[in-house]
């Protein structure tokens, strides 16, 4: 496989280059950073698309099993605790041989393991092949995020982080239309398992991966000059006088992923769920009030990618995580038999709780140096979700006595969290890559 440069004078320069527009960022990327846009937009969709084959699929699951809710509760939280590993070793191997080849990696794992769910006998095997299948989740986006954001230019570097962002609702809208004609035509015990064997979609794009996508010139070089790539010791060292450490940065940028993706894997996970067994909204109708949360979500990356870069990275984080805790506290009271104002919510609550991710791959990318970028990232992003995993579970105990509804305010405690951890890390709008 070859992650090979292109020759200098064709490769995109890293700077301004002074394009405007609605579509700026993409013609500033060049030729080589647009495709390592398509790859890395793909590979996420996908990504995206294969974790929600088990939160739509849970009823089901559920059924076939006989799981109560805190056992099924524990599938997601095994995969997002395992995601934290593979996410720091996905990044670590970023660091080492390139950000594509470790791209390419992460896709294999998470469509084989996605795959091998849709084989499982029982209960104890399914959670072996998930939590397997989270060692790729857990890098895909670390790594394919990084691979951008060193193309980007600093101007546009939040809306095109936002634009990668967005294809996570893409994957979702496709995984709900594929639900609901899966679960319309098959019956619940086989239809969950077709749910999973879809998962081999992303085989496809590792094929063009290899062929098309290369790592950005000047952060390769940079990349290969530095001694401490791929160091776990180097994110954890503290500062000393006149040498400023990046072990404060890689706290509380680990605190702030947890409170974001804690709300936010409390709502992906249980909403499906509560629809059809709190509101009790047939195949069909969940399907449709998911298309208003997902379309919600498509709107807000964007949104958020263009706030991003006029805002700032943290007053973007600290107004959508204000307005998410908001509107899960809204969405979870609404009274039963208003269903009109549930199915309204759904776009508002969508929007804003991925609008808070939007600036997150420029974020992130911008308090690291290249030589520990992937590992920094990797570590800080998965490590929330590793830690931001307990919600669903406990949101899963919880259901049993208050309701899923009544549960999933739990969420908003996330957002609060993040905004905490905002008090502590810089501002880095503007800030060119080194």
């Amino acid at each position: 496989m070859s992650t090979t440069p292109p020759p200098p004078a064709t490769a995109p320069a890293l700077e301004h280059t002074g394009q405007d527009g609605a579509f700026g960022w993409l013609r500033d990327l060049g030729p080589h950073g647009r495709r390592a846009f398509a790859g890395a937009f793909g590979g996420y969709a996908l990504d995206s698309y294969d974790y929600f084959t088990l939160p739509l699929s849970m009823v089901a699951l559920s059924a076939y099993f006989g799981l109560d809710s805190g056992r099924t509760g524990l599938f997601t939280t095994v995969t997002l605790v395992v995601s934290a590993v593979g996410g720091a070793l996905a990044g670590v191997f970023a660091d080492r041989v390139g950000r594509v080849r470790a791209l390419v990696i992460t896709v294999l794992t998470y469509a084989v393991f996605t795959v091998a769910c849709g084989f499982a006998p029982d209960f104890e095997t399914l959670l072996v092949f998930r939590a397997l299948q989270g060692l790729g989740f857990g890098g895909e986006w670390a790594v394919g995020a990084i691979l951008v954001a060193e193309y980007a230019s600093a101007r546009h570097r939040g809306r095109t982080l936002g634009a990668v962002q967005s294809s996570w609702a893409v994957g979702w809208a496709l995984a709900a239309v594929v639900y609901t004609l899966v679960f319309s035509f098959a019956g619940d015990d086989l239809a969950w398992r077709v749910m999973f064997w879809t998962g081999a979609l992303p085989a496809l794009l590792v094929l063009w991966l290899r062929r098309r996508v290369h790592d950005a010139p000047v952060a390769l070089a940079a990349r290969e000059q530095d001694p401490r790539r791929g160091s776990f010791t180097a994110i954890f060292r503290p500062g000393r006088a006149g040498a400023p450490g990046l072990l404060r940065t890689t706290l509380l940028a680990s605190l702030l992923s947890t409170g974001v993706q804690g709300g936010y894997y409390t709502l992906a996970t249980w909403v499906p769920t509560y629809l059809k067994s709190d509101r009790g909204l047939s195949v069909v109708g969940t399907g449709g009030y998911l298309a208003f949360l997902i379309s919600g979500a498509f709107l807000g990356y964007l949104t958020g990618g263009h706030l991003t870069d006029r805002l700032g990275r943290r007053a973007t984080i600290w107004l959508f995580a204000l307005l998410s805790a908001v509107c899960v506290l809204a969405y979870a009271h609404i009274p039963q038999g208003a269903n009109t104002v549930l199915l309204v919510l759904g776009f508002p609550l969508g929007f804003c709780m991925s609008a808070i991710f939007s600036g997150f791959g420029s974020y992130l990318s911008e308090l690291y140096p290249t030589a520990v970028r992937g590992t920094g990232q990797g570590f800080t992003y998965n490590t929330g979700r590793a830690v931001g995993a307990v919600f669903p579970t406990l949101v899963g105990f919880l259901a049993d006595s208050w309701g899923v509804g009544g549960a999933l305010v739990f969420g908003a405690v996330g957002y609060g969290i993040a905004a905490l951890a905002l008090l502590g890390l810089p501002e880095t709008r503007g800030k060119e890559l080194s």
